[in-house]
């Protein structure tokens, strides 16, 4: 169905039991200890009095963009639309689970590991609701969709997207935006419409465009840029044509309004300061060891085949010369002192006041200094910002998630997905009440698949391992 061809349903009952090289203020604040130099990001020091920038006049949203798939009325008139959509995610039992779900290692695997996909998801909202006030568009908006990022992504990371891709392939594949977009429009119960279909946490249509990272479907998506990728990105399936169509109204493939794109940059500067952070506590990672000639080839190949295609060994080295010559560079080896680990924070602290802040002033520089939200700009990055951001997740993928003892328990995790997809297909009645539900309600076999990817895709780490384990119980006592 093409964006914009179907209306919103009737309405229906909530069910009972929503330019290169500029670098902001904040990249040259000193080292801790030093005095603070804030960011746009907020980043104050403990202890500190944080000075406020005036607040921006919010961006004008028109009554489409607070337009839900099925109607609703206001249930209190001194909340906003947007913030009753913030409301329904964070009382949402995808955004819960995600507190069991892998970032980087398996939550409980480690205790120095203590980020999992749902402090992912916090930090990525503070980020992005810092960027959202100093641009002018609702923060509200931005909040929900930072918050709402991840809840489509399954067990076991990645590794799990590309295992239930597979399982998939027949009836349109895998793929982890698009599994939010079909959790926040349809699997999480909160609102019916009158036909009894259901419609998720019925968002409005700018919070859901706030949502959509890849505003195509899998037919329409680019190739791959990331070496040995074997995904498409895409923000559809087909099944969820309909709803799509309803939030996109009107908008050229592959556009994505303001706020997707801050969600987006949040995103990406949250994973690759934390997952950095993360490493180094954790011992996996040494930020000194790139002195040497070996080593910085081997970040300098990871980064440009994962994240900076096309890039030459100079530029992807001049990035790291840059975060290295920064004054708050740790200057001694981590040694998991106390004043380490506050060191380290503080590093965290000031790349995202850098990033965030070089973002902001180009995006100014381009759009001049009004509110702006939904289709009047776009978040403009310095090339030197994205190359920083490309190698720091450089850092955290040659030391963590190439490691040698990574691979091997992917494998081990891809056969439990497998085989648990394979269990559920043949015994239905071993998934949850709601699944069970529609998986006897399904009109033929592909329905019944893409209901099993669903219930999968659904669990935890911890919960994929208990149905493994209870489903090897019960083949053993079959024996």
């Amino acid at each position: 169905m093409s964006p914009g061809a179907e209306e919103p349903r009737a309405a229906g009952a909530a069910a009972a039991p929503a330019a290169p090289g500029a670098i902001g203020a904040a990249g040259a604040a000193g080292a801790a200890g030093a005095a603070r130099v804030p960011g746009p990001a907020g980043q104050a020091d403990p202890g500190e009095p944080e000075p406020r920038q005036p607040e921006a006049p919010r961006a004008h949203y028109s009554a489409a963009d607070r337009e839900r798939w099925v109607a609703e009325a206001a249930k209190n008139p001194r909340r906003s639309a947007f913030q009753r959509d913030r409301a329904r995610v964070l009382h949402s039992s995808g955004l819960r689970r995600l507190g069991a779900k892998t970032q980087v290692v398996s939550p409980g695997s480690s205790d120095d590991f203590v980020r999992t996909r749902l402090t992912h998801s916090l930090e990525v909202a503070q980020v992005g609701r810092e960027l959202a006030r100093l641009i002018g568009c609702d923060a509200d908006v931005v909040d929900t969709a930072c918050l709402s990022h991840d809840l489509g992504h399954p067990p076991f990371g990645h590794n799990g997207e590309t295992v239930l891709d597979e399982v998939a392939a027949d009836i349109g594949g895998f793929e982890g935006n698009a599994q939010t977009l079909r959790v926040l429009t349809r699997l999480e119960p909160k609102v019916f419409a009158v036909d009894g279909a259901p419609a998720g946490l019925n968002l409005t249509r700018a919070t859901l465009d706030a949502c959509i990272k890849y505003p195509w479907s899998r037919a329409q998506a680019p190739a791959p840029q990331k070496a040995g990728a074997p995904l498409r990105k895409f923000g559809v399936y087909a099944d969820d044509e309909p709803v799509y169509g309803f939030v996109r109204a009107g908008r050229a493939v592959g556009q994505r309004c303001l706020e997707a794109q801050l969600m987006d940059l949040s995103d990406d500067i949250s994973y690759s300061v934390h997952d950095v952070e993360d490493a180094v506590t954790s011992g996996h990672l040494d930020i000194f060891a790139y002195g040497h000639a070996h080593a910085l080839a081997g970040l300098i190949d990871i980064t440009r085949s994962w994240y900076l295609p096309g890039a030459d060994d100079a530029r992807i080295a001049a990035a790291l010369d840059r975060l290295r010559s920064a004054p708050f560079w740790p200057q001694a080896r981590f040694d998991g002192s106390r004043r380490a680990q506050a060191g380290l924070k503080h590093m965290t602290s000031q790349l995202i006041g850098r990033f965030t802040g070089a973002a902001e002033a180009a995006t100014r520089d381009r759009f001049g200094p009004q509110p702006l939200g939904r289709y009047d700009a776009d978040i403009i990055v310095p090339g030197d910002t994205r190359d920083e951001i490309a190698v720091l997740k450089g850092l955290a993928t040659v030391t963590v998630m190439v490691a040698e003892d990574r691979l091997r328990q992917q494998r081990i995790q891809a056969r439990v997905l497998t085989q648990l997809c394979e269990h559920f297909a043949q015994e239905p009645q071993a998934m949850d009440a709601m699944s069970r539900r529609d998986h006897a309600e399904a009109a033929d076999d592909a329905q019944r698949l893409r209901i099993v990817v669903d219930h999968v895709a659904s669990l935890t780490d911890h919960s994929a391992w208990a149905a493994y384990h209870r489903m090897q119980a019960q083949t053993a006592a079959l024996l």
